[in-house]
């Protein structure tokens, strides 16, 4: 007996629609799988950013207030980092960053992350800063032992280096500065209106002393000397203003605080404002060692006799009244004592302790015993 023919399984081929599904499973699967391998590589990797420590030089600004993601976003702008991400991963390895300061950087172009946090956070690199201090002379000025200050003029040019932390600086000359001083008109360098009468009519090295008022600076080191000038006088302007100086009587105000500011420590000033408000209500001359001292750079509480005898507009000791300018940078305090100066009788005064305190006088006789107090404690 012979076995049962079996018909053959019967084979059903895939439709399109079956194709289509199958196909788009594939490509969901390879999309994912490359989704996750570009995830896998920029964790590996980190975010964009240049390798190195980049090349030539590129001044950032930091305004006030910025944050730190704000700092990133101006290096990605400048071209220093190639992003802020980068940047941001460098600035969250260093706790210091938060302590970077509103100025000026000199950083370079296409820096990796950590190398622009490195160089906000070297103090080679802050550039177009200063700090005046009260009683600084727009020029350098030699101590009796030889000693030098350094004036208005070289703190600026200092402020203008850049390149530094790579070797020579290049800075904006004091001749340059200087030149631009002489040549500017008041108005166009933003010196205040009050002041202008005063600046044109000083000798041309001497138009800025005491324009510049105590404190820090931030200028823009890229500038020209004039552009330079305006930003440093232009601030201020309105330091000066807002510790009270405005109208008419402003720049005399300046000038007898200069002297003021050289001569006494802060709690004598408002007497000694009083002796040089006296002693010109009676057209006495002042014989102030500060303004003799002014023309020849001298840092020096006294003065040589051949100093007294050189006739000059500084000449307080030959020459009645004022000087023609101020003498040095004006603290508040001093102006405050050139604005309000006390009641009183003095005429004389005279450093009588080693501390710097001054005794004063209303008569020449008892400025004399003062002399002789001030000799026998050694601060004469």
């Amino acid at each position: 007996m012979s076995a049962p023919v079996t018909a053959p399984p019967v084979r059903h081929r895939p439709t399109p629609v079956h194709y289509r599904r199958r196909r788009l499973a594939l490509l969901a699967s390879a999309l994912l799988a490359g989704a996750v391998l570009v995830a896998v590589a920029l964790f590996l990797s980190g975010p964009d950013d240049y390798v190195g420590s980049g090349s030539g030089s590129v001044v950032v600004r930091v305004q006030p207030g910025d944050s730190t993601s704000a700092i990133g976003d101006r290096l990605v702008t400048q071209d220093v980092v190639k992003s802020r991400a980068g940047f941001l991963e460098a600035a969250a390895r260093e706790p210091d960053i938060q302590r970077v300061q509103p100025g000026f950087y000199e950083l370079r172009s296409q820096m990796s992350g950590g190398s622009a946090v490195d160089g906000m956070l070297d103090p080679e690199r802050r550039v177009g800063f200063m700090d005046v201090k009260g009683g600084v002379q727009i020029d350098d000025t030699s101590a009796p032992n030889g000693a030098v200050s350094s004036g208005v003029l070289s703190q600026i040019s200092q402020a203008t280096c850049l390149g530094g932390a790579d070797g020579d600086p290049a800075c904006t000359g004091v001749d340059e500065l200087r030149a631009a001083m002489a040549a500017a008109d008041p108005a166009d360098l933003g010196v205040p209106e009050w002041a202008h009468a005063g600046y044109r009519n000083a000798a041309p090295e001497r138009r800025m002393e005491g324009l510049v008022a105590p404190g820090p600076y931030d200028i823009d080191p890229q500038g020209a000397p004039a552009d330079v000038l305006r930003e440093v006088l232009t601030a201020s302007a309105e330091r000066l203003e807002a510790a009270g100086l405005s109208g008419e009587g402003a720049y005399r105000t300046l000038v007898v605080a200069s002297i003021i500011e050289k001569e006494a420590l802060d709690p004598d000033m408002p007497r000694v404002a009083r002796v040089i408000e006296n002693r010109l209500a009676v057209n006495q001359r002042l014989e102030m060692d500060s303004t003799v001292n002014y023309p020849l750079d001298v840092q020096a509480l006294r003065t040589t006799a051949e100093a007294r005898g050189t006739p000059g507009p500084y000449n307080t000791y030959m020459t009645t009244g004022l000087p023609p300018t101020p003498v040095a940078s004006v603290s508040v305090t001093a102006l405050q004592a050139a604005e309000n100066p006390p009641d009183g009788p003095w005429l004389f005064f005279v450093r009588c302790t080693t501390e710097g305190e001054s005794c004063f006088a209303a008569n020449y006789d008892e400025h004399l015993a003062n002399v002789a107090r001030a000799r026998e404690a050694g601060a004469f």
